[in-house]
Parts: structure tokens; C-alpha cells; sequence
């Protein structure tokens, strides 16, 4: 956004506001060209996602204080039609999905909520969240103008709104609901359906606005989204990359600002530094935002099958609360005293005038002054050079690539740069109580092979996979018989036939004649593969058996109903009488395995098969069975999935999702080892662990149980840190200190209520160690240092110890 659009953009906001802002007692949600106007008032308004279906019940209270001690006002949630109505006209809205109760309970914690309606929401979720039903609808095509999704998505999200108004959920209702959104980043697409493209938009902005709810509208990446609703940047850099609303009364709000990156199966994992993260944010308020959203703000798990092709069971895991619900240090830490430093802002962002100035390359001032308040953020773009500018009649420090926050035009109170927050490491700790009996207690049943004779679903081709399982499971069997004579055979010793399967994705175990072979996958880039491996064949018939999987279902592009999977081309070489084909050699299909079918991984179903105790070679295709008790504390549980290869995991009858050890990324290493078990899941002893494990040679007594926690805290400072944020407040709306203390200190503060037990220094200099009540010795208190200051500390459930630990340079 230029200069001048900014300023002009600015000042026809302030002259409609005013009169709002004065006059509009009424419960709801409008909007200018400055920000959302909630219930009268305007709003700079910090949001973060975290998604009910993504954490448990017993996790919401949690993630939502641990939200609003960080500085966030606002809670975004994505809302999911595949997990709603998983059957058509049959809805689900009970446990882990349950909206209304999700929704009630922010606000009950004095928060407001962003609902992604969608119905498509892509997310790195099965199928984008459209149910798979839908797939099945005569002459459909999905978001587009055709009348047959058209049908079923006005019906749903009708259907959601109606039960939102019912709960009177909506801020026009008194509730916290204060922004909804429909469609998801539909642009990426639109071009591909042309002319019905943009008949969609327009039909489907129509639609939401029909529903009369009291509050705004939003399509994200949307820049001809039609009045009054409002379009939204998603990406890392909304600050510089957003072209603005569309129209000059219309807010400039963020709906992802991507903590990191979703985890996919065989990459490493995704990195983003929360100084790159605090600068898109100050950057992004000070050109005039003034609603920032967090993707995600809690990393979450993808329980079940839920997750999108190749996405790890872990989601977003770098976000500032990882997928445990723990606070990632210094991310939480760091954008807490950002939010705090913005909103001491908050009187001369909402009504102050803006004006820019250059003072230099890559250096330039954005104030905000007027109605008695002034702000300003002074802003260094190099990415390499740091800078000392003046600005008022002062010089002022700036890193590299950093903004500096002055809430009165004088004062640094914050740098994006510069972490004055703690930082933490995360603690993988075995469990004592929950490994005794993992040793020992385990017990096996292998799946049979089915023959083709076996198998009743006959077709001339391999069908394909998607529209076989239905979304159902991840499995489906293709059987067929070849018959050989000795002549077809090589003579030669080292000479062997070949199998090769060409797949359009995304994994499968092959067998000939019941004995395994080996397996193939694709990958998150290319789902298509080739699958060699050499075999052994006899004089008679011989049966080719092939387990096709799937790892999710598509969850982004044009035409998502039209894609497909599973093995389309087979082969055998190297017979005598040259290369075979295969494929229109009749075929016989199962979906599913037999141990889904009877439901193994439950107490119910255990009993359906017969259990053996572990004895020598463990076959592709093995169910694993033990009992554990719960870990000891109440810390977060995981499972590290030791020497297994692929398949999934059953707690007490309930899918905790798929593991994939077997699959390195380029580090050589598993993308993801811990699995994520929700204490709520677990009995206090006696918890039933079941385990499909499709590779060979699985070493179930490998894997062990351990609880988490982030209880490894350190911190630095220097002389060029600013004071704590914390030693600001507002005073009549306007900025001041508040505190008599204003050196650069670092404290030191135990997660969850636990206390110090452990301090380590590494110093330079003089130091001041301030305690309310320490264990401290001496020699600790009086350890020197000047110009740098650092520690390490460990905490731990125990009294009588202090808690925080303040370190302030002098």
C-alpha cells in the first residue's frame, strides 16, 4: 500500500468513525476504514488459532488462559463438514467436536471468537473438511458455480449459522462470535473455473450476507470480495505484500500469519524465528492494521484419519503453544510483550493521524499522533546491517531487520529484534509407571492374505482407491492370479523376475503368493510412484497380492472431486516369454483389513482374533496388543515409536493417528518420532494399546512412553535491551511508566505453577540477582557480570522455593 493511499485511506476512516464511536450503543460488530467497531467501540484485536478438533475437551480451558495470557482478545477456529455431518443428513457435534461448547467457553473467558465457516477450509485437512459423500452427488463440481454444491453448501453452512443464532453465539447477540468467514483463499483457484468462478464469489458473498448475523463478513485472499464483506491477506508478510481492502471503508485485517509450517512425512521441520514473526506483526499494525491472526497459535494433533495427504499426525508444532498445549519459549514470551507494547499504542492507532518519514535507506519512522496520544515505529528493513538513526531530537539503536515501539514518541518499550522474554527447551522424560509393563506384555495377530478366490469385489481393472475405501480406512486389497508354466520361468540362477506397480498414490505392501515382498510410498510433492522389487514365482497359479493405502485425501486445488489414487499399471519382467502385463487381467478388491472390521483396538473386538506372545519374525500386516497404566504427574503424554515402520495407533479404542517411522527426511531422520496421547484418553491402570504395523521386523518392545514438559528455562539480555514491557501501563489512555525500575533486566519464571530448584550463570561483569524468597547461595547471588547477562535455570514440583528468579544489568 503506498504512502499516500495509506493516509487517505487513514482519514476517511477517522471522519466516519467518530460519529460511530459516539453514538452506537447497540450490541454487533461493523467496521471503518481504521478497524472493527465492537459493540461501539474500535478494537486492535490479536488473534490465534486453535482448533476444537484438533485438542481434546480438557485441553479448551487451558489453550484458551494460556491465549489470553499471552495478549490475545481473539480465538479463530476453523469449523469442519467432513467431522460434522461425516454421513449425509447424520451430524456429530458430540466430545472433541463440540462447537457450541468450544464457543461458549471463550467467552466465558472474556475472549471473542473468529469463525472459519468455510464450508472448505483446506487446513491441512482430510479432503480440505469437505465430507466425502459429497464426491459422491450426481454431476457435481466442487466451488464453483454448479447448482448441485451449491444445494449442499448453502444446506450446511445454514444449517451451522442456524445453530450459532439458537445458542446466541453472535456479538449481535451478546455472545463472543465478532467475525465470520466464508470460502478459503478461493483466488488460488479461481481462474480455473473462469466465468464460473467468479459467478461463485459473488453468489456465495450473497449468501453469507443473506444470513443476517449482526457482525462482518470476510473472505481471505479474496480481492473481489463483494460488499460489505471484507477481504483479508494470508502469508508472512501482510505488511508489505497486502494491496488493502478493497474499498477504503473496509478494515485491513490478517487472518493467517503462519507461526511456521505444517509438518508433512519425509521433510525436516519447518522453522520460523518469533523475531521474523513480531517484525511481520509491527509492521502490519503499523501500516494500519489492526487485526493480526496467528496460524496457528496452538500447534494441535491429527487424531484419527483427519489429516491431509502426507501430514503428520503433529500439526503446527512451532506455534507459540506446541502440540502439546505447552509455551514455546521464546515464541509465547515474545509476541506476549509485543501485543502488550501495542496496545500501550492503542489511543493513537485507533484516532490518531499517520504519517511516514524516511530517514535513510531502508530506515524510516511510521507516528501515529493526535486526540493527545502518540505512537511511533522506527523501522530498520536491512536485513543485515544494523543502524542508529535520529529521530526528535534523540539517536536510537535498531538491529537488523527489526522495529522499535515508542508508545509516547520518545521511549523504546519493545524491539522485534530483541528478546527480553525467557527461553525454554522441551523435555521428553520416560515414564516409570507406564514402561513397566511394555517389556513384557505384548501380544500379536497377523493379517491373512486374501486370495483373489477370497475376494468378492471382481473388476477387469485395479479400481482406484479414493472412491473404493470411501474415506473409510486407509486400506484396500487387489488380488489377482497368473498361472505359469515351467517355460515362463528364467533358468538362470541369479535371474529373478521383477514385480513393478505404478501408483498414482500413496503407499503400498505388496505379496506374491502370501509372502511379503516390500512396500512403496510417494510423497507430499509427487504422490505418484513406481514400485520394483525383485520376486519369486512357481509352476501353477501364482497370486499377486497388493495392499493399496492412502495417507489422507487431497486437500487444496481445482477439481479436488476429480483426483485419484492407487496402483493403475502392473507388471511382471524378466519371464522368459518377456514382460507380462497385468492390469486388465482381472481383478478382486477388499477395502479394509479384517482387524478394522472387527474392531480389534476395542475391548469388544479384542476377542475376535486369537493373540500370540511375540516369537521370532514379525510379518508385514502385524496387530500389536499391551496394557499400560497411566503416566505418573500430569504433564503431557507421548508415545516414541521406536524401530517401528508404518501404520497406527489405538488407545482404549480410540485413534490417536498415523506413525510413519520408516519415511526419513533428507536429515536422516523421522519427521516425527512422539506421538501425542491425550491424559483424557486414560484410565488410571489397565489402558488397552493396539497397534497395526504394516512393515516387517517391527520392534514393539522398543517404544517407550514419556510425559513432556518445557521445564529448561534460560535468558539474555544486554545493555541495548529495553526494560520489561511490564514496566509500562496507560493512564488515561495514555502511555507511561508505571514502574520506578527502568534498566534491562531478564526474568526467570517456572511454567505451570512449579518453582526454581536449579540455577546455572554464565556471566561477564557485575549482576544483580533479585529474589523475593531464595534458596540461592552466596556465591550464585554475588556471580559477576556487566555487559551481558544470562542464566539457565530448572524447575520443578517442590515447595517451599521461589518461583521467578530476576536478573537486571547494572
Amino acid at each position: 500500500m503506498s504512502s499516500f493511499l495509506f493516509l487517505i485511506t487513514t482519514l476517511l476512516s477517522l471522519l466516519a468513525s467518530f460519529a460511530v464511536a459516539d453514538g452506537n450503543k447497540t450490541l454487533g460488530v461493523t467496521y471503518d476504514g481504521r478497524s472493527l467497531i465492537i459493540n461501539g467501540k474500535r478494537e486492535i484485536l490479536f488473534s490465534g488459532s486453535i482448533h476444537y478438533t484438533r485438542s481434546t475437551p480438557d485441553m479448551w480451558p487451558d489453550l484458551i488462559q494460556k491465549a489470553k495470557r499471552g495478549g490475545l482478545n481473539v480465538i479463530q477456529t476453523y469449523v469442519f463438514w467432513n467431522i460434522h455431518e461425516p454421513v449425509q443428513g447424520q451430524y456429530n457435534f458430540q466430545g472433541q467436536y463440540d462447537l457450541v461448547k468450544f464457543i461458549k467457553m471463550i467467552g466465558e473467558h472474556g475472549m471473542y471468537a473468529s469463525l472459519r465457516l468455510g464450508p472448505f477450509i483446506q487446513a491441512e485437512w482430510n479432503h480440505g473438511g469437505l465430507p466425502y459423500w459429497l464426491r459422491e452427488v450426481q454431476n457435481i463440481t466442487f466451488r464453483s458455480d454448479n447448482e448441485p454444491f451449491k444445494y449442499h453448501m448453502k444446506k450446511y453452512v445454514t444449517m451451522i449459522i442456524k445453530k450459532m443464532k439458537n445458542e446466541k453465539l453472535f456479538a449481535s447477540q451478546g455472545g463472543p462470535i465478532i467475525l465470520v468467514q466464508i470460502e478459503n483463499e478461493y483466488s488460488t483457484i479461481q481462474l480455473a473455473y473462469r466465468e464460473k468462478g467468479n459467478k461463485y464469489v459473488q453468489w456465495t458473498g450473497n449468501l453469507a450476507v443473506g444470513m443476517n448475523i449482526g457482525v462482518p463478513w470476510v473472505m481471505c485472499k479474496q480481492k473481489d470480495a463483494p460488499d460489505p464483506i471484507i477481504n483479508t491477506c494470508n502469508g508472512r508478510y501482510c505488511g508489505d505484500t497486502f494491496t488493502g481492502p478493497n474499498k477504503p471503508n473496509k478494515p485491513s485485517l490478517w487472518t493467517e500469519n503462519w507461526t511456521a509450517q505444517f509438518r508433512v512425512y519425509g521433510d525436516p521441520p519447518s522453522q520460523r524465528s518469533v523475531e521474523d514473526l513480531a517484525f511481520s506483526t509491527a509492521r502490519f499494525i503499523s501500516r494500519n492494521g489492526t487485526l493480526i491472526n496467528y496460524y496457528m497459535y496452538h500447534g494441535g494433533t491429527n487424531f484419527g484419519r483427519t489429516s491431509a495427504n502426507f501430514v503428520t499426525t503433529r500439526y503446527y508444532d512451532e506455534a507459540p503453544l506446541d502440540e502439546f498445549g505447552l509455551q514455546r519459549e521464546p515464541k509465547w514470551g515474545h509476541l506476549k510483550d509485543l501485543h502488550r507494547a501495542l496496545k500501550l499504542c492503542k489511543k493513537a492507532l485507533l484516532w490518531g493521524y499517520p504519517s511516514v518519514k524516511k530517514l535513510g535507506q531502508d530506515l524510516e519512522a511510521i507516528v501515529y499522533e493526535g486526540h493527545g496520544a502518540c505512537a511511533a515505529f522506527l523501522s530498520n528493513n536491512s536485513t543485515y546491517m544494523e543502524k542508529t538513526i535520529s529521530f526528535r531530537g534523540r539517536n536510537y539503536y535498531l538491529p537488523s531487520k527489526s522495529i522499535s515501539i515508542l508508545p509516547d514518541c520518545q521511549t523504546v518499550v519493545y524491539n522485534t529484534q530483541t528478546i527480553v522474554s525467557q527461553h525454554n527447551s522441551r523435555n521428553f522424560v520416560p515414564s516409570v509407571v507406564a514402561n513397566k509393563r511394555l517389556s513384557w506384555d505384548w501380544e500379536t495377530y497377523t493379517e491373512s492374505i486374501p486370495t483373489f478366490e477370497q475376494l468378492e469385489n471382481k473388476a477387469t481393472n485395479p479400481l482406484e482407491l479414493f472412491n473404493l475405501t470411501k474415506d473409510t480406512t486407509d486400506y484396500a486389497w487387489y488380488s489377482m492370479i497368473i498361472t505359469l508354466g515351467r517355460g515362463d520361468l528364467p533358468m538362470r540362477a541369479n535371474a529373478s523376475p521383477v514385480l513393478i506397480v505404478a501408483s498414482l498414490g500413496h503407499a503400498l505392501v505388496a505379496f506374491v503368493n502370501g509372502e511379503y515382498v516390500g512396500n512403496g510410498h510417494g510423497s507430499h510433492l509427487d504422490k505418484s510412484f513406481v514400485f520394483r522389487k525383485p520376486i519369486k514365482l512357481k509352476e501353477g497359479p501364482n497370486h499377486i497380492q497388493i495392499l493399496g493405502s492412502v495417507v489422507g485425501f487431497p486437500d487444496s486445488g481445482a477439481y479436488m472431486e476429480k483426483r485419484f489414487a492407487g496402483p493403475h499399471r502392473v507388471e511382471i519382467l524378466g519371464l522368459n516369454t518377456g514382460t507380462l502385463e497385468l492390469t486388465k487381467n482381472r481383478w478382486a478388491h477388499q477395502v479394509g483389513l479384517y482387524g478394522e472390521e472387527a474392531k480389534i483396538f476395542t475391548l469388544g473386538g479384542l476377542n475376535k482374533v486369537k493373540w500370540t506372545k511375540i516369537e521370532g519374525k514379525r510379518p508385514a500386516l502385524t496387530w500389536f496388543k499391551t496394557h499400560f497404566d497411566a503416566p505418573e504427574g500430569n504433564h503431557p503424554i507421548a508415545i516414541q515409536m521406536n524401530r517401528m515402520g508404518k501404520g497406527m495407533i489405538w488407545i482404549n479404542g480410540q485413534s490417536i493417528g498415523r506413525y510413519w517411522i520408516s519415511y526419513l527426511s533428507p536429515l536422516g531422520q523421522p519427521t516425527q518420532s512422539e506421538y501425542h496421547i491425550p491424559r483424557s484418553y486414560l484410565k488410571p491402570t489397565g489402558n488397552l494399546m493396539v497397534i497395526l504395523e504394516e512393515e516387517e521386523e517391527a520392534r514393539p518392545e522398543e517404544i517407550k512412553f514419556v510425559v513432556v514438559d518445557r521445564d529448561t528455562i534460560c535468558s539474555y539480555i544486554s545493555d541495548i535491551h529495553p526494560p520489561p514491557v511490564q514496566s509500562w501501563g496507560s493512564k488515561n489512555n495514555v502511555s507511561e511508566y508505571t514502574a520506578n525500575n527502568r534498566k534491562a533486566s531478564a526474568v526467570l519464571t517456572c511454567p505451570d505453577f512449579k518453582v526454581i530448584t536449579n540455577v546455572q550463570f554464565a556471566s561477564y561483569g557485575d549482576s544483580i540477582v533479585l529474589l523475593g524468597e531464595t534458596y540461592l547461595s552466596n556465591s550464585l547471588r554475588e556471580r559477576a557480570f556487566n555487559q551481558e547477562l544470562g542464566s539457565l535455570s530448572q524447575c520443578e514440583e517442590e515447595s517451599g522455593r521461589s518461583s521467578e528468579v530476576r536478573l537486571q544489568v547494572v
